[in-house]
């Protein structure tokens, strides 16, 4: 059973830059520039909504795209496939109404999807808030097998070889056969901090080894085929008078490039580490619990006040900043051609070119927070509120 307390991201608004619950303390978001002039143009191909989306469950659901089709899921239980183009809906499906893996009951709570599915060739894999894990057929959305671990899975699932492997938020790692949902083999992370932002950052397979960022700052290695630890590296050192100020978790995506790691924590440090070995290249301050992205010769982040820097990819020097868009509780940033792109808590996305930050372009979603990381697939970048809006946009310079 789980044994800390959560924090929601919401809180974050109060806790950033003090440890007081008042009113008064919350950070006012930085208005937009109302006069503000574009120097890229951007379409929006198309627009579409799944369900409920997050709501307000905390999880950061975002669509996953496998061969021309957008693949997501929501927390009142829909999961859809839709042309990644046109936006034309292929095939939807609701647990109540479906009647599969017992469903179909109106007695029964909907299956509470969380993190956003994952999808190799015909096998589409999801976890939910209640600790179960589904796997369907990606191609028409038929039941395979049904899963139950020990804990709510807030992070998408990665299927890698004949494996289905999931995160559960009392830290463990699950190893799921993914013909029969048979458990294969379970890493214990064993003790877990007393207090914990809300969230998992999804695990990254790569070379036959599995890494996550764990609740504790760490990041972690594991075989792919057995669970055995192979290394762990400190991005974070817990250190502070108060839970609050110990708070390390690793909750963005661990990023490879060629053979280094990037990962980056809470009151802790953005690192690179050498894959292989786990043997730290460099570090530089930098708390954060986003995902992070990446370019041909830098690494970009976003704050825990929501500013966005560039980071020299070969040492970690500071290359730009820009805080226009400072406690706007920005999501992680993604690269998309020669621009970062990022969405905001008003529903609002931006582009900043990647060269100095100076930002280019800015389209609304909707009037919700979009939490999620967008998602870039060849020229169109894909973004989720938290009420399930999913936009398709794609842009060329003037």
């Amino acid at each position: 059973m789980k044994r800390f307390l959560l924090i929601t991201l919401a809180s974050l608004v109060t806790l950033a830059g003090c440890h007081s619950f008042k009113k008064e303390n919350v950070q006012p978001p930085t208005p937009l520039v109302k006069d503000f002039k574009p120097t890229a143009q951007v379409t929006r191909l198309w627009r579409t909504s799944v369900g409920e989306g997050a709501g307000t469950s905390g999880a950061r659901l975002r669509p996953a795209v496998v061969d021309g089709v957008l693949y997501a899921a929501s927390t009142d239980g829909k999961l859809v496939a839709i042309d990644a183009g046109s936006g034309k809906s292929l095939w939807s499906k609701s647990s109540r109404t479906h009647g599969w893996f017992g469903w179909g009951d109106k007695k029964r709570k909907d299956a509470q999807y969380a993190g956003g599915p994952a999808v190799s060739g015909d096998l589409l894999a999801v976890g939910t808030l209640d600790g179960h894990v589904y796997a369907v057929n990606a191609k028409d959305g038929s039941p395979r097998w049904d899963v139950e671990v020990s804990g709510e899975v807030l992070a998408s699932p990665v299927i890698v070889g004949d494996l289905v492997v999931v995160r559960t938020g009392d830290g463990r790692v699950y190893a799921l056969d993914a013909a029969t949902g048979q458990r294969r083999w379970v890493y214990d992370q064993g003790s877990v901090p007393l207090l914990s932002l809300r969230g998992n950052g999804p695990m990254l397979a790569a070379n036959g080894v599995l890494f996550f960022g764990s609740d504790d700052g760490k990041l972690v290695a594991l075989r792919q085929d057995n669970g055995t630890k192979l290394w762990e590296q400190k991005l974070a050192g817990g250190e502070g008078r108060t839970e609050i100020d110990r708070l390390n978790d690793a909750d963005g995506a661990i990023l490879l490039d060629g053979s280094t790691l990037y990962g980056t924590a809470y009151h802790g440090n953005l690192a690179a580490v050498d894959g292989p070995s786990g043997r730290p290249l460099w570090t530089h301050p930098f708390s954060s619990f986003e995902s992070l992205a990446v370019s041909a010769n830098a690494v970009f982040g976003v704050s825990d006040e929501s500013v966005v820097w560039a980071f020299d990819k070969n040492g970690g020097a500071d290359m730009w900043k820009n805080d226009a868009l400072k406690y706007r509780w920005l999501s992680g940033p993604a690269v998309q051609g020669d621009y970062v792109v990022v969405g905001d808590l008003e529903g609002y996305v931006h582009w900043l070119q990647t060269g100095d930050g100076a930002l280019a372009a800015r389209e609304r979603l909707s009037k919700k927070a979009i939490r999620a990381q967008p998602l870039v697939v060849g020229d169109i970048v894909y973004v989720e509120d938290v009420e399930g809006r999913i936009g398709a946009y794609r842009l060329s310079s003037h």
